[in-house]
């Protein structure tokens, strides 16, 4: 960032208040009576009928339009681990996220915790506040064993969206450019630059999605996952398979398909011109892309190209997912958002990329016109049918997979206060 962005960044977050997110009222508090009714003595009664029913919190409170997002600052952004205190800006900014794309509060907890495990216990106890956890910024592998065991745990979905969100965008894209590369996900060979939790959560998403574990090579920073190593830990075994590669000079080499989530600047032009006819390249690493998309493009004109900024096409960008797989989970109760649920919101997210784009997308983009191809295999976050079609596909797959408490919704999107709480 320039000096004159750096202070920009710092006046937004501090002027004219400190912060990003505000507490609204959504009840009369002009008389006496207001009062009498949001306070003592008439709080009673729906403290009552809660006490009686439980069940009925989701009536008398906003609980079931609430998701905490909880982090430890353990791995804040492209940051590392700065704390939980660091980790505040962030948090609220996914709040501003929920809010502006799903309608969804939120509240940010920051746990300074000593252990995963006191982690989990601090979370685990007051868990019941919310309709849903958004757990965020959670280094690996410490974040897979803390997502686990909250799901286990807690009867709302627990979503740790660094692994998931960053999955299902990254799914949806690639099986729209492997179409449209004229390859299929169960014979494409794919190489993953990376091995922290959203790279395992892609890989394993693919493999759901009709990638063959068998046509997967895993780097982390000693080289080639292989069956020959002793240092992995569970999450990185899961991957390692039996071959004579052990660079990604070796790995890329006839690849149909490389996704980076590693670092900037590692891959190269010679290891783009290795790749296999019609490459796919997901380089994802922020700010800087482990290649430039100029760079890449220059090298091979039939490259398809996606990367995790919003100045180039084909932004894999984690808000077109989270606020719509929760407004989804939320709207039908669910206990949990499972592998249906994800696989649901990716064929939901593929298949509206494939559909004309509407003029306030272009108008938002200062575009004449924008169609599915190399330059548009995602739609984009601006997009409005986001809400209703990825809601609903999550809603749908939570119900028929039975993690649903509520019956799918007979509309969609749910857009007031009366819609979100079944008025």
């Amino acid at each position: 960032m320039t000096d004159a962005n750096k202070q920009a960044a710092l006046d937004y977050h501090s002027s004219p208040i400190p912060g990003k997110l505000s507490v609204e009222l959504t009840k009369p508090t002009a008389t006496a009576r207001d009062l009498s009714l949001a306070y003592s003595p008439g709080v009673a009664e729906p403290v009552r009928e809660i006490a009686r029913d439980p069940e009925n919190v989701y009536q008398y409170t906003g609980k079931g339009n609430m998701v905490a997002v909880i982090t430890d600052g353990t791995a804040i952004l492209g940051l590392g681990n700065l704390g939980p205190m660091a980790s505040k800006p962030v948090m609220e900014g996914k709040g501003v996220l929920f809010k502006r794309f799903a309608g969804i509060n939120s509240t940010d907890v920051e746990v300074n915790a000593e252990s995963p495990q006191a982690f989990i216990d601090t979370v685990a106890r007051i868990a019941d506040t919310w309709g849903g956890i958004n757990l965020e910024d959670i280094k690996a592998p410490e974040c897979f064993e803390i997502e686990r065991a909250l799901i286990d745990q807690c009867n709302i979905p627990v979503f740790h969206d660094d692994q998931h969100g960053t999955a299902i965008v990254t799914a949806a894209g690639m099986l729209n450019a492997l179409d449209i590369a004229g390859k299929s996900l169960s014979h494409a060979r794919i190489v993953c630059l990376g091995a922290g939790a959203a790279a395992i959560a892609c890989m394993k998403l693919l493999v759901a999605c009709g990638a063959r574990a068998e046509n997967l090579v895993m780097l982390d920073r000693k080289g080639v996952i292989h069956t020959g190593r002793q240092d992995l830990n569970q999450y990185k075994a899961m991957f390692a398979i039996e071959t004579d590669k052990r660079t990604l000079d070796d790995a890329i080499d006839g690849a149909d398909v490389f996704v980076g989530l590693s670092g900037p600047g590692l891959m190269t032009a010679d290891h783009i011109r290795k790749m296999a006819p019609d490459p796919v390249v997901f380089a994802c690493t922020n700010p800087d892309p482990e290649i430039d998309p100029k760079l890449a493009r220059e090298t091979r004109a039939d490259v398809i190209m996606a990367t995790g900024r919003s100045d180039y096409p084909n932004q894999v960008n984690n808000v077109l997912g989270f606020p719509f797989i929760f407004r989804g989970a939320l709207d039908v109760r669910a206990t949990r958002i499972n592998e249906e649920m994800k696989i649901a919101a990716v064929h939901a997210l593929k298949d509206l990329a494939r559909e004309p784009v509407p003029q306030s997308v272009l108008e938002a983009y200062g575009r004449e016109s924008m169609a599915f191809g190399c330059d548009y295999i995602i739609p984009t976050p601006v997009d409005g049918r986001l809400l209703g079609r990825l809601s609903s596909a999550v809603a749908q797959a939570a119900v028929d997979s039975g993690v649903a408490r509520k019956p799918y919704p007979s509309h969609y999107p749910l857009s007031t206060v009366e819609d979100v709480y079944g008025g």
